[in-house]
């Protein structure tokens, strides 16, 4: 057997944006991560399916498996012949005890690569507005534990360098301590009037910043009940937050969204609420897959230039069909009809492919679409229309009603989704989820079906339920689901849209 070979990774402070290129790309080679609590959940979204995921999370208080445990499993992975990524919240090698895992692999004669990560110490501050340096303010910052080790008996910190020896000062994991720390500083000749800020959560939906003087930030951080894991910035630089802090201005900062479209569509609507400062659970209830009988559209495509129009109701129905066209070796030059397509979106995938669309209704609905073709057609018109094996037959059947000779083509399905559903559930009970978003009927009633016995009310209590167009929020009434916000232009930007307006 082949060794195995372990690579010590550095996932960043939550923000799963922030995880270096190189992290990123050996985590989608992996056969097993173990991975810690301050990384995000999204990161492990892009393993492979096999990849084991190992939870060996720790908090100040408790550990989920101890330092010992975790060097003998890295080492047991590999040496079974397997990939192993040890990722671990912000950058190893600073208070990672990274060089711990190294020397126990090392001694063992495994293989071993570590990856450098971006370090909370200086990314929590920056996210809440605070260089830890800055020309004329501060020069220098020093980066120390707020947790040492109980059983030491006696501090590895020499307060009487630390207090003075740089004009920033970052603890980390520190919070419990921070009333010690605060009369060491001062005790060795820090001004207690020196601003102090604890940033918890940083980088993530629950960031928040708490701010105070080193003669009374203990005080305030036990009446807001202000807990780990938190950054604890020390020095003049904190003072600049009020002025540039930038993160907590952006529209969607501090909400948790929850995506339900297919995965293999998520990733527009994930970057754009990123963009906009939320934080993205993925949480798909629908997987997109092709038709279980390709028959029925081999055949329409074997007459493609007898019909009339074709009529393209989503990005989907675009993807598949032509993807079909190009295995089967269908030219594209045989379609001699005109082409009709509801949506921006899905004209610009026709576009992609060098089509223009000859009609596009205003109103991103099949109703809207059948009025703008009406004028169009006659008796006796042949219509393609590729599709998802659930859509509606409202269009269809107009159009035969009409005259129309319909022929519909199941170009992919939609298939509901359960992973993860039990852990999606628990965060919607516990708070975590602020936002859920729904684009398309088949998400509600996938959703829905995942729901069955719970309290539905309940658990969206609190929850802002956002639809991408009337169809879908008449679909979500109907099956018991609240909507909130209903987008007035039925695309992704759309929905962003309307959600910031309810937002602000």
């Amino acid at each position: 057997m082949a060794p195995g070979k372990v690579y010590l990774v550095g996932a960043g402070p939550g923000d799963p944006n922030l995880i270096t290129v190189k992290g990123l790309n050996l985590l989608q080679q992996a056969d097993v991560i173990v991975y810690d609590r301050l990384c995000s959940p999204r990161l492990l979204s892009f393993a492979p399916a096999h990849a084991q995921r190992i939870y060996s999370g720790k908090t100040p208080e408790q550990h989920c498996m101890t330092q010992e445990e975790i060097n003998r499993l890295l080492a047991e992975q590999a040496q079974a012949g397997k990939t192993v990524i040890r990722l671990k919240g912000g950058d190893p090698g600073v208070f990672g005890r990274v060089g711990e895992e190294m020397e126990y692999l090392a001694e063992r004669g495994i293989e071993y690569e570590v990856v450098p990560g971006v370090t909370s110490a200086t990314a929590v501050p920056i996210y809440a507005g605070i260089p830890v340096t800055y020309r004329g303010l501060a020069a220098s910052f020093a980066v120390i534990t707020g947790h040492e080790d109980p059983a030491k008996g006696t501090s590895g910190i020499d307060w009487e360098r630390v207090a003075l020896a740089a004009d920033t000062l970052i603890f980390l994991m520190g919070v419990g301590r921070i009333a010690s720390i605060a009369e060491h500083l001062i005790r060795c000749g820090r001004p207690a009037d020196t601003p102090v800020a604890l940033i918890r959560w940083g980088t993530w939906a629950e960031q928040a910043t708490l701010t105070g003087r080193l003669a009374d930030i203990a005080e305030k951080v036990e009446a807001a009940n202000f807990r780990n894991p938190a950054v604890i910035v020390v020095g003049d630089v904190v003072r600049l937050r009020d002025r540039i802090a930038w993160a907590e201005k952006r529209p969607l900062f501090g909400k948790r969204v929850m995506i339900t479209r297919a995965r293999s569509q998520a990733s527009e609507l994930a970057r754009r609420i990123e963009a906009l400062g939320g934080e993205v659970y993925e949480f798909p209830v629908i997987r997109l897959a092709p038709p279980s009988d390709w028959g029925p559209v081999d055949q329409a495509l074997a007459a493609l230039e007898t019909f009339d129009w074709l009529v393209f109701t989503s990005v989907n129905g675009v993807e598949f069909f032509f993807e079909r066209m190009r295995e089967i070796s269908v030219d594209i030059r045989r379609i001699r009809g005109k082409i009709a397509a509801v949506g921006s979106s899905t004209e610009e995938a026709l576009r992609a492919r060098g089509l223009i669309a000859d009609l596009r209704p205003q109103q991103y609905v099949g109703e809207s679409l059948f009025e703008a073709l009406a004028p169009h057609l006659q008796p006796g018109h042949k219509i393609l229309l590729p599709r998802a094996d659930i859509a509606r037959k409202e269009l269809p059947g107009e159009l035969r009603r009409i005259g129309c000779e319909v022929a519909e083509i199941d170009v992919y399905q939609n298939q509901p989704v359960f992973e993860n559903a039990e852990e999606a559930v628990q965060m919607l009970k516990d708070g975590d989820i602020h936002i859920l978003t729904f684009t398309s009927s088949s998400t509600v009633k996938n959703f829905v079906k995942i729901l069955e016995g719970e309290d539905m009310e309940a658990i969206l209590d609190g929850v802002t339920v956002a639809s991408i167009g009337p169809i879908t929020t008449e679909t979500a009434r109907k099956m018991g689901v609240r909507v909130d916000v209903t987008a007035e232009t039925h695309t992704i930007a759309g929905l962003l849209d309307a959600l910031i307006h309810k937002t602000v």
